[in-house]
């Protein structure tokens, strides 16, 4: 499979300021394999070493904070050569040794021609704490789930992903490529973008084998939820997650507490809600009070929407079955549109820097489903499953806030095409909003 963060791995690899590297990402997202692909590609040889398999390990950088020492018994240890410049060293399930990740402030201080990169599941939770944070020292790149873009590449439809990535004038894509891409959604939609489940259909078209797939993922996650250090989160922990697609399903996907459980208060279960955003398992989505910057400066700490990892995991936390595929734009509006929403929300979170908000004035109601900062400009966003459909709160967003609007989008079964000031993207286009809106802007 073709994953597009090998081109930023390779950017970090000739950087003249490369450090050693953290890849963060959820379980089973891809992280050891991009390691060891980039690895081959790259480098002469690969020095791989497993915490979890072999926590005899650790006792090396117990014992020592000298870079040479621990390089020494490293290769001893393993029979690994390991080579300055030469050789990729990767520590695999570093999450629960702390020295190892101290030890990359020494790397970085006393040994940079050695290329290190680290990677484990829950990182964000390990790194929360700081004994274990070499602040400064290290590189961090994050690795999120399969785009559709690299879906397609999966699926053998790399002439789709070209075609969509040289789209350079806001014009209507014909009806053979939108048709095409329309149904290779639908497709994206049941299968999401985790690597195993996406080998499944890809390669052997086998339905069964991917909602397997997908339930094992589920269920190493919620072994995972075990690992908190207080053992009294992990039930809350659990019914935060379960509840998602309930919350979801609702017409203000507002985060509520009580959906959780009846009677619940945000003061006894914020710790467990906290722990699956660190673990990065979900996106929380603040709502913001007014288009401004700093964005972090208007949010309402109060109020927010909460978004799983992945579209696919969604549907399969939600039981829904394969065969919506078939049923015209079932999927796209299931459950009040909320795979179509997080869909959204998992592609914008790739191309922008700053995490998306959103925006509602209670009444009369409104809400603009996202809030979207490119450069210093701010975008209101409005996600709709169908086609032909009428943008009211993206209308009303305008009159409140005149001077803050360039250009408002919309991501909906709609053809491209710019109307006065909005946008419409293709919800397949959705990998591309970052330079369809540029396009947009030049006009």
């Amino acid at each position: 499979m073709e994953r597009l963060i090998l081109n930023k791995l390779l950017e970090w690899k000739n950087s003249t300021y490369r450090k050693p590297l953290i890849l963060k990402g959820v379980r089973q997202v891809g992280k050891t394999w991009i390691l060891k692909e980039f690895g081959k590609c790259y480098y002469d040889n690969i020095a791989y070493f497993n915490f979890d398999e072999n926590e005899e390990y650790k006792q090396f950088f117990e014992m020592s904070k000298d870079v040479d020492r621990i390089l020494q018994n490293l290769t001893m240890a393993s029979g690994q050569k390991i080579m300055p410049e030469k050789t990729l060293i990767i520590f695999d399930e570093v999450q629960d040794c702390p020295k190892v990740i101290n030890s990359m402030k020494y790397f970085c201080e006393n040994a940079l021609q050695y290329h290190i990169a680290c990677a484990g599941s829950l990182l964000g939770i390990a790194l929360a704490k700081p004994s274990s944070f070499p602040v400064g020292k290290v590189n961090f790149m994050q690795i999120d789930p399969m785009t559709f873009t690299e879906f397609l590449m999966a699926n053998g439809d790399d002439n789709l992903a070209k075609y969509l990535e040289q789209v350079d004038i806001i014009e209507p894509i014909p009806d053979a490529f939108f048709n095409l891409l329309y149904e290779k959604l639908k497709m994206y939609y049941v299968t999401g973008g985790m690597p195993e489940s996406v080998k499944m259909w890809t390669e052997a078209r086998d339905v069964v084998a991917m909602q397997e797939a997908l339930s094992d993922i589920l269920g190493a996650y919620e072994r995972d939820f075990a690992k908190h250090p207080n053992l009294s989160e992990f039930p809350k922990i659990s019914m935060i997650w379960k509840s998602l697609p309930s919350q979801l399903a609702r017409d203000n996907k507002k985060f509520i507490y009580k959906v959780v459980k009846e009677g619940a208060r945000a003061r006894e279960y914020e710790d467990a809600l906290q722990w699956l955003v660190n673990a990065r398992l979900v996106h929380k989505i603040y709502r913001t009070s007014a288009p401004g910057l700093p964005v972090a400066a208007y949010d309402d700490l109060s109020a927010f929407k909460i978004y799983l990892v992945d579209v696919g995991l969604l549907r399969r936390l939600a039981q829904l079955a394969p065969t919506a595929f078939g049923e015209g734009n079932r999927l796209f509006t299931e459950f009040k549109g909320a795979l179509t929403e997080n869909y959204v929300l998992q592609s914008l979170i790739t191309q922008f820097e700053v995490v998306p908000r959103y925006w509602t004035q209670i009444n009369p109601p409104y809400e603009v489903d996202f809030l979207i900062q490119r450069e210093n400009d701010l975008f209101p966003v409005e996600v709709k499953s169908e086609a032909n459909t009428a943008s009211k709160s993206l209308k009303k967003f305008k009159e409140l806030f005149p001077d803050k609007v360039k250009l408002r989008v919309r991501f909906s079964l709609d053809n491209l095409k710019l109307d006065g000031d909005v946008l419409n993207i293709p919800l397949f286009m959705s990998d591309q909003a970052d330079r369809l809106i540029g396009l947009a802007l030049e006009k």
